[in-house]
């Protein structure tokens, strides 16, 4: 039997009335070193039937306006495929009332979600339609190509690229061509934020537009924490560098969508866990948005 995303019980979880939505993106046809990560969807939704309803943060148990968890989006053929695949799903759910929340499989599934994305913005020119990404991860994944593939997960963000301007926040790995590739005034190195956290936010916001998308690689986190990934390096962010951050976005910007990816399952929970709390502290920094709106504007009518 399938396991909803908390294990939130029927009334709050039927995809009709539900304004989140959970998409499983078991994919791990391009990874590079340890593979598993087609694994990382079913070990979040697991882990997740252990976390707190009620998130101490925003005083909220978000849960309660609605968590569908779809079945899973499984892999085609080729890697070409597999981003099709995943568009058609996303094309979907970006024009309905859900507010989609992926969980991978490795990172080069975005791709499809961005290619969506992109699809659904494309009949408006005005600053509406402007959107930003922003990306959290231990790696630029700017390589045009790799393993004879521009599909690659290494090659995730020059994909992306191609729609929407990308902020990188949390790199601490590259080559030497993505250097070249990378706008500097977009790119935020993990020991920036960790020696001065407050001025990388400031100046993290400012590079974002009003409308943006958040893709978050697990391994933007310290290996320490999370060991559960594809390809960790060292020197990583800690859980309230990155829930600080996306905190700041959520109450600035309007977000319209997140990913979880690369989380590679090995035997540790504790990675499992964070993963998974990742996702409902994203939802529910989603949920406060949108009832401090509403309380905003009913006390606007009212005045």
């Amino acid at each position: 039997m399938k396991q909803n995303f908390l294990g939130v019980p029927q009334e709050f979880s039927s995809a009709e009335n539900s304004r989140y939505a959970i998409i499983p993106l078991p994919y791990n046809g391009t990874a590079t070193w340890i593979k598993g990560a087609d694994k990382g969807p079913e070990a979040v939704i697991q882990a997740s039937q252990h976390v707190e309803l009620f998130n101490i943060e925003t005083g909220m148990e978000a849960y309660r306006r609605g968590i569908h968890t779809y079945d899973p989006v499984l892999p085609a053929a080729t890697p070409e495929a597999t981003v099709e695949k995943i568009k058609k799903t996303f094309l979907s759910l970006f024009q309905s009332n859900s507010f989609p929340i992926a969980i991978g499989g490795e990172h080069s599934v975005s791709i499809g979600i961005i290619k969506a994305l992109a699809q659904t913005r494309a009949a408006g020119t005005g600053s509406e339609h402007r959107l930003t990404v922003l990306q959290l991860d231990a790696h630029a994944d700017l390589r045009d190509s790799y393993d004879g593939s521009k599909y690659n997960h290494a090659c995730v963000m020059a994909r992306v690229k191609e729609y929407f301007p990308v902020v990188h926040c949390g790199i601490r790995s590259m080559d030497r061509s993505e250097m070249h590739a990378v706008d500097r005034s977009r790119l935020f190195l993990a020991h920036d934020l960790l020696r001065d956290s407050v001025r990388s936010y400031k100046q993290i916001l400012k590079n974002l537009g009003r409308h943006v998308y958040i893709t978050i690689d697990v391994d933007v986190f310290d290996p320490g924490i999370m060991p559960s990934t594809g390809t960790p390096e060292p020197g990583g962010l800690n859980w309230y560098t990155v829930t600080g951050l996306l905190a700041l976005v959520f109450k600035q910007c309007d977000v319209v969508g997140c990913d979880v990816v690369e989380l590679c399952p090995n035997g540790n929970h504790s990675a499992e866990f964070l993963a998974a709390k990742l996702v409902y502290t994203l939802i529910s920094y989603h949920a406060h948005k949108e009832l401090l709106e509403n309380k905003w504007r009913e006390n606007d009518e009212k005045a």
